[in-house]
């Protein structure tokens, strides 16, 4: 990882991903479908390796707690840890480095973004944090920020806290002058420890994925605790967090892949890309054509005016500081190209061209 100042680039998220990190993932038992599981690890890798052109000096993981920490004696909903290493669980027990420094940053910082971080030195890293670090090609000596959000112990933070989330640690880590890989680790619908537990709810499933797929990250701040609760989408929290912190775009990677008990879904987006330009159907007013839009609005506007128009248009442009171009659309009323070609909002060509139609209509 190269640092930002290196990069010479402005901080911030830099690039990110969401992606499962279902135990059978790392223990493969024999009731996976195990070219099923090598997909999505594959897939994991190829993100990890898009991601290494990428310059960022930081890696934080954004995941939840399965009820082996915060329980009973303190459940916060966001929660960073803030030791130079901890011990992880399972099948990743042992030594993994942790970025205490921006952990003890984001702390303060956070709060003056109206955010009170809790901290740990003592959690364990579970496998939520590395099963995605360790497959897309982090070792366990690169540091990672290892950021919770409460997800299974209500109250948790509903969709709009968690977006907001997102929105301030972007803010924190610009301040900060530090450029971050974010990893939301957590699968779309799954009921652990339930009888739900073999049926996801692939359908719900399938149209949040579709959604994202079109850069629409935005609508996930909508999505409340009930409904997540319901469609086995708790985990969905580290995705809005994400989905706060970068905005509406499309993503660079997809892979939908529904199992018997998780609907594995993965998407990857490089923030730094340039965006398609979106054609709004009503855009904004054009500032250039000021002249020609107060035109069109007297005359969609002001009986006097249509009719001055209508009794002399070559008249009635000369009331106005107009281009060549303009003045002949405006001459015809134009609509199409007063619309399209002079970006004229389409309530005001439509509304002039039928306020000129009626008044004619009266004059027979």
């Amino acid at each position: 990882m190269s640092t930002a100042k290196q990069a010479g680039k402005a901080a911030g998220i830099v690039a990110a991903v969401a992606l499962p990190h279902a135990p059978q993932l790392l223990s493969v038992p024999e009731t996976e479908d195990r070219a099923q599981v090598e997909r999505v690890k594959q897939a994991m890798v190829e993100i990890g390796q898009a991601f290494k052109e990428k310059a960022f000096d930081c890696v934080i993981v954004l995941s939840n707690d399965h009820g082996d920490h915060f329980v009973t004696h303190s459940v916060p909903p966001f929660c960073v840890h803030a030791a130079l290493s901890a011990d992880g669980m399972h099948k990743h027990r042992g030594h993994w480095a942790l970025d205490s420094d921006l952990a003890y940053d984001l702390v303060p910082e956070m709060s003056t973004q109206g955010f009170d971080l809790a901290f740990t030195l003592s959690a364990k890293i579970p496998t939520a944090f590395t099963i995605p670090y360790a497959f897309m090609g982090f070792d366990r000596d690169t540091p990672m920020l290892a950021l919770f959000v409460n997800s299974y112990i209500p109250p948790q933070p509903d969709g709009q806290r968690c977006f907001a989330f997102g929105q301030a640690l972007e803010r924190a880590l610009c301040k900060l002058g530090r450029r971050a890989l974010l990893i939301a680790s957590g699968g779309l619908s799954h009921y652990p420890g339930t009888s739900h537990y073999s049926n996801p709810d692939v359908e719900t499933d399938r149209g949040l994925f579709e959604r994202m797929c079109g850069g629409d990250l935005q609508f996930l701040a909508g999505i409340g605790a009930s409904e997540m609760d319901r469609t086995g989408n708790v985990e969905l929290r580290a995705v809005q967090i994400l989905a706060g912190a970068i905005g509406d775009r499309k993503p660079f990677y997809q892979l939908f892949e529904p199992s018997w008990h998780h609907t594995y879904a993965l998407l990857a987006w490089d923030a730094e890309a340039p965006q398609e330009a979106y054609q709004p159907i009503y855009p904004r007013l054009p500032a250039a054509h000021a002249q020609l839009v107060e035109a069109v609005f007297q005359i969609r506007t002001n009986p006097e005016a249509a009719r001055a128009y209508l009794a002399s248009p070559e008249s009635f442009c000369d009331r106005f500081e107009l281009s060549d171009g303009e003045r002949a659309a405006l001459l015809v009323l134009d609509e199409e190209r007063l619309r399209d070609g002079f970006g004229i909002h389409a309530l005001l060509t439509a509304g002039a061209k039928r306020h000129t139609e009626l008044l004619s209509r009266s004059k027979t």
